[in-house]
């Protein structure tokens, strides 16, 4: 058995979720474990080097969680062959140039998405990824979610006959800053730096969508700027120039519906921040983070519309809870170690550079769609030759 020390910049991790999700509760719990065991009884054992701009906050992260290596020198880090990896947590507005650096130098890529601010510059990394002969990965956590899974594999099964459409809510209520601190940075709410809801979650329903249920073929979408103004960290006041609500319906293969509301000005009356529900001929189901339940066709109540009498029918009563008969690790935690094998170990990994153009190319034409006031088809991606280390051309066709 070796242990195989494994490199890796995380760039943009002093944030909430860079520091939380990826730093804490994915590579320092990795090594927590005692790294990842491969089946020839190796080890990948990750060696993070924190890399930001402000060294107190990289000193102060680094000492709280005992890591020994952090640097404000991007450049020095990826000279360094001991750093294989590089991974990006940073603003959307910043990710492009750093990623494009990293794959220059010859690293392996995973970042958060969006991969970029537009299509024609996810594609770009994409393109440079594949040519250049790097791995690549993005951040596609949602389908690592015990309540997604659980309707993937009600989707596998044939549970629900021909699926004829689904309901997405998402959100919550993210507070304006004056008498109560917001819940979300302040760049969120700012177009110019790379804020808004629909660039933010359309990259997640992308990847939900095109993964669990089918490939999203047109889109229609209007966008809304509820609050104008909130105060940002540091007691000022500002403008909101950025969407903080979308309501969009999409079409997928197959002419399946899904009509999804995004929100962070939604006061929340469901069993979760996201519940999606699919509703298709034999059954129905819906999940939420963590937790799934289903209406079979024989279990469906026959209600009759009769506003004269109260409601005699328990609707919430006639649903029945999937059980949880495995036990799912954090999300970001499961997909970092299969990135970790796929660089290491070659093993498979599907959420490339491409997956996450697709993300970037679903908001742009949901932002399209509101602009126009319209429907808009969604184009075909696609990466001719093979993938993964391997020479190809990305194009739009």
């Amino acid at each position: 058995m070796s242990i195989i020390q494994v490199g890796i910049i995380m760039n943009g991790v002093t944030g909430r979720m860079g520091t939380n999700q990826h730093l804490i509760r994915s590579i320092l719990a990795i090594r927590k474990q005692g790294g990842i065991s491969l089946s020839n009884g190796d080890v990948i054992m990750p060696d993070p080097i924190l890399v930001g701009r402000n060294e107190n906050k990289l000193r102060t992260l680094a000492e709280k969680h005992k890591v020994d290596r952090w640097s404000t020198d991007l450049d020095e880090c990826l000279a360094d062959e001991k750093n294989v990896i590089y991974f990006d947590s940073q603003t959307t507005n910043r990710r492009a140039e750093d990623v494009r650096r990293a794959i220059n130098a010859g690293k392996h890529i995973y970042c958060e998405k969006p991969t970029a601010t537009s299509l024609e510059e996810s594609l770009s990394l994409a393109r440079l990824a594949f040519e250049a002969g790097v791995k690549n990965g993005v951040v596609q956590d949602k389908l690592f979610l015990p309540g997604i899974l659980k309707l993937k594999r009600l989707v596998d099964s044939g549970y629900f006959g021909r699926i004829l459409s689904i309901r997405m809510e998402f959100g919550y209520w993210v507070f304006e800053g004056d008498w109560q601190p917001a819940q979300r940075p302040s760049w969120n709410y700012r177009q110019e730096d790379g804020g808004g809801i629909i660039v933010d979650m359309f990259a997640h329903w992308r990847y939900v969508l095109d993964h669990v249920f089918g490939n999203v073929k047109a889109v229609s979408c209007i966008g809304a700027t509820h609050i104008p103004k909130r105060v940002d960290e540091n007691g000022h006041s500002y403008v909101c120039t950025a969407d903080d609500a979308a309501y969009a319906t999409f079409e997928l293969e197959g002419g399946v519906i899904v009509q999804a509301n995004s929100s962070w000005t939604v006061r929340v009356n469901r069993d979760d921040l996201l519940t999606i529900q699919v509703d298709g001929t034999q059954g129905s189901a819906v999940a939420g983070l963590r937790e799934c339940k289903v209406q079979h066709r024989v279990n469906t109540p026959k209600p009759v519309w009769n506003p004269d009498i109260p409601n005699p029918i328990n609707f919430l009563e006639q649903w029945q809870e999937i059980p949880t008969n495995d036990h799912v690790e954090n999300a970001f935690k499961v997909q970092w170690e299969l990135f970790l094998k796929h660089v290491v170990n070659d093993d498979p990994f599907s959420w490339d550079l491409l997956e996450g153009a697709k993300g970037t190319q679903l908001a742009e034409l949901g932002l399209l769609s509101w602009n126009e006031r319209r429907w808009v088809d969604v184009p075909e991606l696609t990466i001719g030759g093979v993938t993964n280390g391997k020479k190809a051309e990305v194009t739009k066709g």
